[in-house]
């Protein structure tokens, strides 16, 4: 016997099988889809099985030296994934199957995760003739059921050895999981309107056929319950997956799910540690859970028997991986859903433009939850600040602080969204012009008031706060712009009796910390949630009636094709946080270009006008949905080179049926060092483009000077 193995080599250049001979004694434990450990030269290297073949090889094979798995790993649902994941992304397999797997199987892991045993007694029989009083304590538990171990050696260590060696009582062995389950309360079904009831009708309708469904609800519509009520039939049977888009949706959102399915779930998502993710992953391939909820990585869960996939805000952009492989994780639900022959759901109050358009082509079957459950959509208002300039209000409007004192006097709550984080954006010279920068990045430090210094949002270098100008000595330093900390410390300046939360990566980088600042808030002790983006989306707080925006235009400013949906989205999610309970809720846009067709579409919740006015946009300018749109990325550490290998590129595309931009400097020109110069490549069918990159991605997979990254239908330009 012998078998193909797919070899974890830190060659980047070597994406192929290796053949090894299978000595007697691990015959019985190879399976396809199992880890081993095998020679590579005078290396040790994992990799895995492939496949199997029984015909004898006359030449010379080197045997495998272990099989690391006792189980098999990746399944052959799992296996197909990622040779999919691999030619969509132009990425290695092994780095695909990599990318599937846990922290704690992968072969550059270091530290060993070990299971977690706890051990219980159990009663064997009663014997008659007990005289000792710690014995007859021990066994009066045990009739209850089994106990741990522990809670008898404390009556007595002694007579727990006795009733043992007599055969009396006997241990079991058990696995404990890390992540421990939380006291949740079950809640009772709440009764769906008609318009809930017909979408959940339609989905169990083809519960076991493949359907792509667009949910587009508004926001407050009763999403969450929709997808509970169908998960609830399905799990009869089979086995789910729920997609999330940011961990800070996780809290609210699972325990929702935990009040009304209890020991049911698994969770997957990069806040846990390895040891729990670990744990959460074998429970899953035990098949000890009906539903996985997760973000982006989730939809590799070892899952049997799937039945229905959710991905909840489909529109987010989250859902895309960054870093190589860069697989859209829509793009791999799509698949296994299709393979496993069941429904996908995906919901979302804003779709994006491309799955909106699929809809209204019949790619996907829309499905529509157009009013609020027990409650009316919030008034907007929009705010030119401009004008408010002029009376000397920079930050806050006037009316934007008259309702906050309003709701602060009725004992309600609010929320503020600025989507940036820091104490200032810029620190300059007025002097000399000298700007701060980070010298690895060559883009402005931010200031962090809380740590007193400036911090590259890139790369992570820091700074100490400038007190001279590094070139004239001068010491007029003028900081520029805001961010949540600065407005935090604005509002708590301008409402003394307020009390205050701030919602950020700096403020949620601790474990558990995104859950604590939602329930702190939840509790009604504070009055005022100031965040970035991260408090756009998801949460529901029945006590919150308004909503501020600050400087809603400045993502308007980004250059970026899908800058003005983006911004529609994010006003429109974080105005669905006001009056999501019995109260009246209102929104307050603060903003210089308060009449641009996003921000007046989002003011009116009007997703129609906004969609056609996109579109009218997009089509003008050939961009997606009317054509698909790629990215070359040229890194390295000379700028040069880099500039000249681009070109190069680009010279060898200009004969591909792909409309060639650039090359020219990435949004971010250098990042940690690294140059980048990127090429945009429009055109109308992939399969005419992808024989080209391919051959670019094989060609400098050896070059030492730069690197090349390939996105393939980007969604950052």
């Amino acid at each position: 016997m012998n078998v193909e193995v797919l070899l974890e080599l830190k060659i980047k250049n070597l994406d192929k099988t290796f053949t090894y001979h299978v000595p007697d004694y691990l015959k019985e434990k190879i399976k396809i889809g199992k880890r081993v450990l095998a020679p590579f030269g005078n290396q040790k290297l994992e990799g895995f099985i492939l496949k199997i073949n029984n015909e004898e090889i006359t030449y010379d094979l080197k045997d495998i030296i272990d099989v690391i798995d006792e189980d098999v790993i990746l399944n052959e649902e799992l296996l197909e994934i990622g040779k999919y994941i691999s030619k969509k992304t132009l990425c290695t397999l092994i780095s695909c199957y990599q990318t599937m797997l846990p922290k704690a199987l992968k072969a550059q892991n270091k530290t060993k995760i070990n299971k977690r045993y706890v051990t219980y007694l159990k009663l064997n029989e009663i014997p008659k003739n007990i005289k000792s009083e710690k014995q007859k304590q021990i066994l009066d538990l045990l009739k209850e059921g089994k106990k741990l171990k522990t809670e008898c050696i404390k009556i007595s260590p002694s007579s727990v050895k006795t009733l043992l060696q007599n055969n009396v009582i006997h241990e079991i062995k058990e696995e404990e999981y890390r992540l421990q389950e939380e006291t949740v309360l079950k809640t009772n079904k709440i009764k769906l309107s008609q318009e809930q009831q017909n979408v959940v009708d339609e989905v169990l309708k083809t519960k076991n056929k493949f359907v792509p469904y667009l949910l587009h609800g508004v926001t407050g519509s009763g999403k969450t319950e929709v997808y509970m009520t169908i998960i609830e039939d399905i799990i009869k049977s089979k086995n789910v997956i729920v997609l999330v888009p940011e961990i800070s949706l996780t809290p609210q959102f699972i325990e929702k799910f935990q009040n009304r399915f209890g020991n049911k779930i698994a969770i997957l998502h990069s806040a846990l540690s390895d040891g729990e993710r670990y744990d959460e992953w074998r429970k899953i391939k035990k098949n000890k859970v009906n539903i996985v909820i997760g973000a982006r990585s989730a939809v590799f869960a070892p899952v049997k028997n799937l039945g229905l996939v959710i991905i909840d805000e489909e529109h987010s952009q989250t859902y895309k991986q960054e870093n190589n492989p860069k697989y859209n994780a829509i793009d791999v639900a799509l698949f296994r859903a299709k393979k496993n022959n069941c429904p996908i759901v995906l919901g979302s109050a804003t779709p994006s433009i491309e799955s909106y358009t699929r809809a209204k082509t019949n790619v996907y079957k829309l499905l529509e939850l157009k009013t609020r459950v027990n409650a009316s959509l919030p008034i907007v208002k929009l705010v030119d600040m401009k004008e408010e300039i002029k009376s000397g209000n920079r930050v806050l409007s006037n009316i934007l602080i008259e309702k906050i004192n309003e709701r602060i006097n009725k004992n309600e709550q609010v929320i503020l969204l600025l989507n940036r984080r820091g104490y200032t954006t810029i620190a300059t010279c007025k002097n000399c012009g000298y700007v701060h920068n980070c010298p690895n990045c060559d883009i402005p430090l931010i200031y962090h008031k809380s740590s007193n210094t400036m911090r590259c949002h890139y790369c992570g270098y820091g700074d100490k706060k400038l007190k001279n100008c590094p070139i004239c000595k001068s010491k007029d330093i003028i900081d520029y712009g805001m961010g949540t900390e600065k407005l935090e410390q604005i509002v708590n300046e301008t409402f003394k009796n307020a009390k205050t939360l701030r919602m950020d990566i700096d403020t949620t980088s601790k474990k558990g910390s995104h859950k604590k600042l939602i329930d702190l808030f939840k509790s009604g002790e504070y009055n005022i949630l100031i965040g970035t983006q991260m408090i756009a989306k998801g949460l529901d707080f029945a006590n919150v009636t308004l909503v501020g925006v600050i400087n809603a235009d400045s993502t308007l400013n980004i250059p970026d094709f899908r800058s003005g949906e983006r911004t529609f989205q994010l006003l429109n999610q974080v105005s669905g946080r006001a009056g999501r309970g019995l109260l009246k809720g209102e929104v307050i846009i603060q903003g210089f270009n308060i009449n641009n067709y996003s921000i007046v579409c989002a003011s009116t919740h009007n997703y129609l006008s906004f969609y056609e006015q996109e579109m009218s946009i997009r089509k003008k300018l050939n961009y997606p949905p009317f054509c698909n749109i790629s990215k070359i990325e040229v890194k390295g550490k000379n700028y040069e080179q880099v500039y000249e290998e681009a070109t190069k590129i680009s010279k060898y595309l200009s004969s591909s049926k792909a409309i060639i931009l650039g090359p020219s400097s990435a949004s971010m020109p250098k990042i940690n060092n690294i140059y980048q110069v990127q090429i945009i490549l429009k055109y109308k069918n992939t399969k005419d483009i992808l024989e080209n990159l391919k051959f670019i991605v094989d060609k400098y997979k050896s070059n030492k000077n730069v690197n090349i990254d390939v996105d393939i239908n980007c969604l950052k330009i």
